[in-house]
């Protein structure tokens, strides 16, 4: 009786015992119950990244039956569609090629060349240009204009044989290319074709010989520096040749140029300063033009600049040295490690691995020996000193550009405002030749400087101009103000503030740093005692006053001899105290800065606190649309903020990337934040890519604020069309080193013209209600090292508050967003105004101390000081050592990171919960006065609709949940009917 029935030919096969059943299904069942499980819990852990890659899903909002008639458009698009944006920002990109690309050297106005001219296209940037750099700057440029479409687009005829072989060697041979982050992978290669090559195509010269054009091109790229020693890339290089000279080929093409075309012309296709010292002295060269990285269209501008059909208005952003090795940034610029500091920092259980893994235990770093002089501020001050001699040592001042007409100035009016209030002079300008053209008028200024005393610069920049398009015989007036307090220098050793010395500070226009007008004279402004911005006697422009913050910064430098300090570069001693390289002592960290690397202590932090813990959780009507148009401390955001778990805020605080992620309670609604300088770009949503605008150095060279202006604009209206509410730029660092490889995202070594461009851009972006986060803050001059542990950087706080904090300071004291909100239940509508809303911080150390966790520079300078607002961002929070707790703690109120990467050390404590809080607070203020609340009015209702993806996770996790049910079900029956039939067969039996 029930026997199994026997197989053909041979006996009842025997049924599997239920011992054996249980050992194939159970653990089938487990295995599958426990991927199910864990599976789910990963993808609640890593919901942010899920997110970042597959969608967040959708929140609705709708408005109530009264407001839905409210005027809730706080801003809209200029252009009726996003084709119409970008057909206008390619001819916008144009005309900033066209105001900013520098006719650097003309010999007997070998440009412009004759209407349809035939040129031969010469250099491997002929068919290879560089149009930006690699990394988060990097933009889409594989429909931009082309170095030989914008050549022919003007008209010219271009020698095909000759470039087509270029092209084909281009394509096989690549060039350097910085991988970012990854030194040895990436490449420092000219890849020039060898002149045997052009001789080659030699007999194709003649029909194409009214001029040579020859592309010299350079680029740059985040996560590494350009090379100080070509040895082992170049098999031409001798011994300490760098990257930014010419090598062999390109010395060797030239030499080709002269020989075979009667005109030639160079352009440098490069964000960096080049040696071009044997090129601007050789008479053979008859035209170099500086053409910075030209994004989609500027190529179309150089073709019209060589036809004439432009007049070039660019001028200088750096100044171009003839030898980088005598600089004195040159030795401290690099690679340089303590030998006695090995710093260790736990890494949470939920970061992701193979974002650690090439974290060393290094502790590098790197020193601004060279302090306040570099760039135009060490060769004027050097020339005055009769240190160097500047015609050998400059090869184009700062602020240098020649035109195809000429001009005439002359100084119309002065005026002399008090010690609080300002200077401002004002110049016509004549156009005295026979082509219409604009002018820079630049407007410095000198300090009285006594030997020994606080370290001054020979000339500074303090304002400029640029006019619009005079015709010949034209004038236009313009006028240059300065703030009397911008002349002040920093006394951090003796007054620890802000001093405007007595003597007579001399003021004049000049033409470039080192060139006063002709016609013009400098005049005086007399302060007859010191002025000292200090207590309640501080500069006009600061909130409160500014005094010593970064001391254990400076204690690394000594005016003295002190083994293990760096010295101070000094005026009154040049060539005593010219920086120099690391010596062995100095690479011995002492316990101060040891104590820099070490582990942030949240449990003393929270131990010390006083505070009370703050309400969370709290029931409230309020929305964040109600927020918006309230100052930041109306009453009413405490009752918002009360209401928030510490749940809803950390989701905020740890899933920053590219975003601010959405709060449902409140009616938050996710914020669309993306990359970069030269336009928006993203490595995880190709759909938002833009229009690529050229590099910065470009921008800048136009030295025009209302062009800058234009293009902020410009990119608002792409946003209103992408829902985009925030953007990480503009960068503001500067050129500190021409061998920075992320010198193409900044706009110049001055600090004074970074700022203001920076400030003109974000204020044209911001009237369509998009924050800026400007970048990197601060003293991010060098990629080498900037991440794992952070690089060290000190500098004097004269150094750090004059120079590179500067740009910073202008642009969150000027930085202004109108903001139309619903001022009362009936719809009517108000405008009120906030100022600078958002910034990002630095991967690298102030001093010792990671740049995001200083609470000197992310509150005390930038709250306290300067009167910022909005909230900050860290850079990419990949590495243990920028940790969120300290960063909070500080002011860096998001980390730029996907969920679970980073989590914070202590989120439950009084100490913790109100840092929590307060850096929620600085992010809803921000997004409540952003164009994200475009539509919204009081009362709105929210909806959510999950992405597809969790709907999937669902369905999937259902649909195995059953499956698993079943299988266990199906297992007990039959376990159970076995057993029946066992007990059946032996009671039979």
């Amino acid at each position: 009786m029930n026997a199994r029935p026997a197989a053909a030919g041979g006996a009842p096969k025997p049924r599997m015992s239920n011992k054996k059943y249980l050992a194939i299904w159970i653990p089938v069942i487990a295995l599958v119950s426990i991927i199910t499980v864990v599976a789910n819990i990963a993808m609640n852990v890593a919901t942010g990244w899920i997110a970042s890659q597959l969608g967040t899903g959708t929140y609705t909002f709708t408005n109530s039956e009264e407001s839905k008639d409210w005027d809730t458009t706080y801003y809209e698009a200029d252009y009726d569609t996003i084709e119409d944006v970008d057909a206008a920002s390619l001819a916008l990109v144009e005309e900033i090629g066209a105001g900013g690309i520098v006719l650097a050297k003309n010999n007997a106005t070998a440009l412009p060349l004759a209407a349809g001219a035939q040129v031969t296209m010469l250099g491997r940037a002929a068919a290879d240009p560089v149009y930006g750099g690699s990394g988060s700057g990097s933009v889409d440029t594989n429909s931009a204009v082309t170095a030989r479409m914008g050549i022919e687009n003007a008209g010219f005829g271009v020698n095909d044989q000759v470039f087509s072989a270029i092209e084909a060697f281009a394509a096989e041979n690549p060039r350097g290319y910085i991988e970012m982050d990854k030194p040895d992978v990436s490449t420092y290669n000219i890849g020039e074709l060898p002149v045997s090559e052009y001789e080659a195509q030699a007999s194709s010269f003649a029909p194409f010989g009214d001029a040579a054009v020859i592309m010299i091109g350079r680029p740059g790229g985040e996560g590494g520096d350009l090379a100080q020693d070509m040895t082992g890339w170049d098999d031409n290089a001798q011994p300490g040749q760098h990257q930014l000279e010419l090598n062999k080929d390109e010395r060797d093409l030239i030499a080709l140029a002269k020989a075979n075309f009667e005109t030639v012309v160079v352009v440098i296709n490069a964000s960096t300063t080049l040696e071009l010292g044997d090129l601007q002295n050789d008479a053979g060269v008859d035209a170099i033009l500086l053409a910075g990285s030209p994004g989609a269209t500027a190529f179309n501008a150089l073709g019209r600049i060589l036809s004439g059909d432009v007049n070039p208005s660019g001028r200088t952003v750096d100044l171009w040295a003839s030898d980088f090795t005598k600089d004195p940034t040159y030795a401290n610029f690099g690679n340089f490690q303590y030998n006695n500091v090995a710093p260790s920092y736990p890494v949470p259980v939920t970061e992701s691995a193979t974002s650690n893994a090439d974290i060393t235990d290094d502790a590098t770093f790197v020193n601004y020996a060279e302090g306040i002089y570099f760039g135009y501020r060490y060769y004027e001050t050097a020339a005055a000193e009769g240190f160097i001699d500047y015609d050998q040592a400059v090869v184009y001042p700062f602020g240098y550009g020649l035109s195809y007409t000429s001009f005439a100035w002359q100084i119309a009016s002065t005026e002399i405002g008090a010690v609080d209030g300002t200077i401002a002079v004002t110049v016509n300008v004549t156009n005295t030749g026979a082509i219409a053209g604009r002018d820079v008028v630049q407007l410095y200024y000198s300090a009285p400087y006594t030997p020994g005393g606080i370290e001054k610069p020979e000339v500074l920049l303090g304002g400029f101009a640029k006019t619009g398009t005079i015709e010949p015989g034209a004038s236009e007036q313009v006028t240059i103000e300065i703030a009397v307090e911008d002349m002040a220098s920093y006394d951090y050793l003796d007054k620890q503030a802000y001093v405007l010395e007595a003597g007579d500070y001399e003021l004049s226009v000049r033409s470039d740093s080192h060139t006063v007008a002709a016609g013009t004279q400098p005049f005086t402004y007399a302060v007859a005692s010191d002025v000292v911005y200090a207590g309640d006697d501080h500069r006009a422009s600061d909130e409160t006053e500014v005094t010593n913050q970064f001391d254990d910064v400076s204690a690394q430098f000594t005016t003295e001899r002190e083994a293990g300090k760096i010295p101070v570069f000094s005026r009154a001693d040049f060539a005593g105290t010219f920086p120099t390289a690391p010596t062995d002592d100095m690479l011995v960290a002492d316990e101060a800065v040891a104590a820099g690397f070490a582990v942030w202590d949240h449990e003393g932090a929270a131990a010390e606190f006083d505070g009370d813990m703050p309400t969370t959780g709290a029931s409230t009507d309020l929305s964040l649309i109600d927020m918006r148009g309230l100052a930041k401390d109306d009453p009413k955001w405490n009752e918002l903020l009360d209401s928030l778990s510490v749940g809803d805020m950390t989701s905020v605080l740890l899933n920053g990337a590219y975003q601010t992620a959405a709060i449902g309670s409140i009616g938050k609604p996710q914020t669309l934040e993306p990359d970069g300088p030269a336009g928006f770009s993203s490595f995880i949503n190709s759909a938002i890519n833009g229009t690529a605008y050229p590099s910065e150095v470009l921008i800048a060279q136009t030295w025009d604020v209302e062009l800058g202006a234009a293009m902020g604009v410009m990119l608002g209206n792409e946003a209103i069309f992408k829902n985009i509410n925030g953007w990480y730029a503009p960068a503001a660092n500067l050129h500190r080193s021409p061998f920075a490889g992320r010198n193409f995202e900044y706009y110049s070594e001055d600090p004074v013209l970074s700022g203001q461009m920076l400030t003109a851009v974000s204020n044209g972006i911001g009237t369509k209600g998009v924050y800026t986060m400007i970048k990197h803050y601060a003293l991010n001059e060098q990629e080498t090292n900037r991440v794992n542990n952070g690089i060290a950087t000190w500098a004097t706080e004269q150094t750090i508050r004059e120079v590179y904090l500067k740009p910073f300071e202008i642009a969150v004291k000027n930085i202004k967003m109108n903001v139309k909100f619903l001022a009362d239940d009936v719809g009517t509508v108000s405008e009120t105004t906030i100022g600078a809303a958002g910034m990002m911080s630095s991967f690298n150390r102030i001093g010792a101390t990671w740049a995001g966790g200083s609470v000197a520079l992310m509150d005390t300078v930038l709250r306290d000081e300067w009167g910022f607002e909005g909230f900050a961002i860290t850079d990419f929070n990949l590495y243990p050592y920028m940790n969120p707790n300290e960063g909070i703690n500080a002011g860096s109120d998001l980390m730029l990171t996907f969920q679970p990467s980073k989590s914070f050390n202590d989120s439950s404590s009084a100490k913790a919960v109100t840092d929590i809080r307060q850096a929620t607070h600085n992010i809803l203020f921000t997004v409540a006065n952003s164009n994200a609340m475009n539509g919204l009015a009081p009362g709105a209702t929210v909806n959510y609709t999950p992405p597809a993806w969790v709907v999937w996770q669902i369905v999937i996790t259902a649909v195995l949940g059953l499956l698993i049910l079943g299988a266990i079900v199906m297992v007990v029956l039959r376990v159970r009917r076995r057993r029946a039939a066992i007990a059946q067969a032996a009671a039979g039996a």
